[in-house]
């Protein structure tokens, strides 16, 4: 149980499943930018290097050995900073890129500690191998198996060419640097993750926040504040194809009568369901808030205005089909709102006041007109009646 334990928090860091695998998506990505840069530095580098042996040593083949090494270095940051672009990248090829530069990196480790200079202990693999760990964020297990594959072929190459009283050290000090490299690499990838979960988290709440402060707590519509934020944005952005808005203003028929006749926890009730009808008309590119008590408001885009009264037929059906009992109602046994409608079109008015006064004034019409029905209106629109009967 011990040994599972163990393995279940070296695998996921202690920070659980979830979290593990959602900081792993947004580190891979950060590993892109990482490949980019580690790339150019060891291009930067092992280009310098090759410098010495072509005019110093005057050998051809160290040359282009370092210059192979730059070469390599430099297309991966291309093939990073290509990859870093594209919107959907796959892990796999994140860790693909990681294995060609560890590749690269340890085999020029190698070649300049134990080719070069066989008879010198390998300083510079031990330093590689552990800027290599601690320039990643990665599982550990993959950076596990890395390191052994790296440990494995730097002390095999070592034992074939170099001293046993060279070799012997140099083993000993690739593994501390190896443990090191893990160690830091794994307290770096905590303190990556810790830092990623908690801007998470403020993250989260802030939007919850945000949430709560636009969002009607009763119906779950959208609040007063929100709805004219949102008439602002549709008054200014609105595709070429729209070429209407359509304003809508609601009350509930008599609900001052329906409160007092079945108390003000079946008003909230009443309420809540008719939050719920007006947010299925989401799916038909309805915006839809509370303004008020028991008003409503809506707002939807057009390319003609005689197809309006398709979404209000909707809007009344929904509302009908509730079949929330009204026994005080004066034009219907069950709950019915009037409803004012102000169409426009689009880029031709900048002021939400006054298109949503004209909505209010064509609601207030359609309440002298007897209640239960709607009064559509709108520049250049004659004005017209709709009633439950002929949205059918």
């Amino acid at each position: 149980m011990l040994k599972l334990k163990f393995l279940y928090s070296w695998r996921f860091y202690s920070f659980g499943r979830e979290q593990y695998q959602e900081c792993m998506n947004f580190v891979c990505n950060n590993n892109l930018l990482s490949l980019r840069q580690g790339n150019i530095l060891l291009a930067i580098f092992a280009a310098v290097f090759a410098f010495y042996p072509m005019l110093v040593e005057h050998d051809i083949i160290k040359f282009f050995i370092y210059l192979g090494v730059a070469c390599i270095a430099m297309v991966m940051s291309f093939i990073a900073n290509y990859t870093m672009q594209q919107i959907n990248v796959s892990s796999r090829l994140i860790y693909f890129l990681i294995i060609l530069f560890y590749i690269n990196t340890m085999f020029f480790g190698i070649y300049l500690s134990v080719l070069v200079k066989p008879d010198q202990p390998a300083t510079i693999f031990t330093v590689f191998i552990i800027c290599a760990l601690l320039f990643f964020t990665n599982p550990p297990q993959f950076n596990l198996t890395l390191t052994v594959c790296a440990l494995i072929l730097f002390n095999v190459t070592c034992i074939l060419i170099k001293e046993f009283h060279i070799w012997f050290f140099d083993m000993i000090n690739s593994f501390i640097a190896a443990i090191l490299g893990m160690y830091f690499n794994w307290h770096f990838t905590k303190l990556r993750f810790g830092l990623e979960i908690s801007t998470t988290e403020l993250e989260d709440e802030r939007n919850r926040y945000v949430d709560q402060s636009i969002t009607d707590e009763l119906t779950r519509l959208k609040n007063r504040r929100d709805f004219f934020a949102t008439f602002n944005r549709f008054l200014s952005n609105y595709r070429a194809s729209d070429d209407w808005l359509c304003v809508a203003i609601a009350d509930i028929d008599f609900f001052k009568l329906y409160n007092d006749h079945y108390g003000h926890p079946k008003g909230d009730d009443c309420l809540r369901e008719i939050g719920v009808a007006l947010n299925s008309l989401n799916a038909l590119g309805v915006y839809a808030a509370r303004v008020g008590g028991e008003e409503f408001a809506l707002l939807w885009f057009e390319n003609d205005p005689a197809n309006a009264g398709n979404i209000i037929s909707r809007w009344i059906e929904s509302i009908r089909n509730l079949n929330i009992l009204h026994e005080k109602s004066k034009v219907s046994k069950y709950i019915t709102m009037s409803i004012g409608v102000y169409i426009v079109r689009c880029g031709t008015h900048h002021d939400t006041q006054v298109l949503y006064d004209l909505a209010d004034k064509a609601l207030y019409t359609a309440k002298g007109s007897g209640r239960n029905c709607t009064i559509i209106a709108g520049d250049d629109i004659k004005q017209y009646k709709i009633t439950p009967k002929d949205s059918d």
